[in-house]
């Protein structure tokens, strides 16, 4: 296997960090090296604010529609490239190749998305006190604006990162996960083969030494004008902190501990099907991914037989040896911590269903672990891996109240098949995003995407982003003279 070897982009050209430093990814499946990017410093992030900076004046000023035609050929140049992003997200994070066409479709209609949205930034006229005067509500490009992704779903959330800014007339710096350079650097080819001026999409990547540093000088440069994050709520407090430092406003999506609550009347097929998908999907790893299954009592038993059979049947493999539902977690450490908190729930009582193995490194079973409650590790601490807590309740009352009692508040899901029912229980969970009848992860370019509690600040997605990337200003036009005071 040949390594992928990176690059920073700054201002429209290829470049090593200053200092010539390089860092290694290596693979979770082989612990063989398979990228080698350029470790980019505090200077070279701040170079690549200058030269944001210098392209905005041109990019912001530039058409709607021209806006718009560029971002869809950035969509386009996506797709043709879905087989190398596919093979990098298995080389650098031991997901199943469907993960990796999947992120780039969905990255993709992001990107379309976006565009349909540069004609869709509009103002209102607003009512004024002084006679003669017509006031108007104006929404106007930021500036630069920084980009943080994560590794998980990396194309998705790398295009995101940067999408909405760009079709609002902003400039961007993509700051790479450094679990997954190749992966984020093709995302900037393929908005640089789609012919966005030198300067509009700038790159640089880091090793995790120097992760600190590159984000407090891409933060702290006075042109960086609006910060977004998408990662854990440690890192995130973080960068939120930064952000006040320096009064930027920042967008902010991070952990979460998703519940998914099954009522006496669910239809138990369906909602076996989707929380098995909600929970196990790309082991895990997901920001939405069902980490509480939270059933009343009635139906518990059955539920868990159905759950349980549905969990056993999903195969674990090496990805790069066949096609399995179930791959490579993102590192070893990610296992121990599954483990942990897996020994912690059944010595206080829990019991593993199924699961709570795995053949070492990387790989872990699906785990269904039953019996969970307060106290327990698992009960609130946010997993991120191929496991899975079954909380029984006494009532709706108690479902809802369990769902609640979490420092998360991401996404959320209901079965019942009483909507309305389903409907005031959905709006009594405190989380940003709640679906009926359906599994905790899904997700649509156009819907305000965000969570609550230490879930995060701030919405993606459709008119709800540009909100967040875009300056409201207040201008106002007098047509007649004005009287003064004095």
């Amino acid at each position: 296997m040949s390594v992928n070897e990176i690059n920073l982009h700054i201002g429209g050209s290829d470049v090593a960090a200053k200092g010539g430093a390089t860092f290694e990814r290596k693979s979770p499946i082989t612990g063989e090296v398979v990228s080698r990017s350029a470790a980019g410093t505090a200077d070279d992030a701040r170079a690549a604010c200058d030269a944001a900076a210098g392209a905005f004046p041109a990019w912001s000023a530039l058409g709607p529609n021209a806006r718009r035609k560029m971002l869809m050929e950035a969509a386009a140049k996506l797709r043709a490239h879905s087989a190398d992003f596919s093979r990098l997200c298995v080389e650098e994070t031991g997901a199943i190749a469907g993960w990796g066409h999947f992120n780039t479709g969905f990255a993709a209609t992001l990107l379309e998305e976006a565009a349909a949205m540069t004609t869709q930034i509009t103002g209102e006229t607003l009512p004024s006190d002084q006679a003669g005067t017509v006031s108007m509500g104006l929404r106007q490009p930021a500036g630069v604006c920084v980009g943080m992704a994560p590794w998980n779903a990396p194309v998705i959330l790398g295009v995101r990162a940067i999408a909405m800014p760009l079709a609002c007339g902003n400039t961007v710096v993509l700051k790479a996960s450094e679990m997954c350079p190749a992966v984020h650097r093709l995302i900037v080819d393929s908005f640089l083969e789609a012919g966005l001026p030198a300067g509009t999409v700038n790159f640089v990547a880091h090793s995790a030494a120097d992760a600190p540093a590159v984000v407090e000088a891409l933060i702290a440069h006075p042109a960086v004008k609006r910060v977004n994050f998408t990662g854990s709520s440690r890192v995130g407090r973080i960068i939120g902190e930064l952000c006040g430092r320096h009064l930027k406003p920042c967008l902010l999506e991070l952990g979460g501990k998703a519940p998914l609550l099954v009522l006496d009347d669910a239809d138990l097929d369906e909602a076996v099907a989707a929380a098995a998908f909600g929970a196990f999907m790309h082991q895990g790893q997901i920001c939405m991914s069902t980490e509480r299954i939270i059933v009343t009592e009635k139906i518990a038993d059955e539920f868990l037989k159905r759950f349980t059979a549905k969990a056993k049947s999903l195969q674990m493999g090496d990805p790069t040896k066949g096609n399995f539902p179930i791959g490579a977690c993102v590192d070893a450490k990610t296992v121990d911590h599954v483990k942990a908190l897996i020994s912690d729930a059944t010595g206080k009582g829990a019991k593993v269903i199924t699961g709570g193995t795995g053949p070492g490194g990387a790989f872990f079973e699906p785990t269904v672990v039953d019996g969970v409650k307060q106290g327990m590790r698992i009960y609130g601490e946010e997993s991120f891996g191929p496991v899975v807590g079954v909380l029984r309740a006494r009532s709706v009352d108690e479902a809802v109240e369990l769902a609640n009692d979490c420092e998360y508040g991401l996404s959320a899901a209901v079965f019942s098949r009483d909507i309305n029912t389903a409907l005031q229980v959905a709006q009594r969970i405190d989380s940003g995003i709640c679906h009926i009848n359906s599994p905790t992860v899904q997700d649509e370019a156009q819907m305000p995407f965000g969570g609550t509690k230490a879930s995060g600040v701030g919405r993606f997605g459709g008119k709800a982003g540009i909100a967040e990337f875009t300056d409201l200003r207040w201008i106002s036009i007098s047509t007649k003279p004005r009287h003064y005071p004095i």
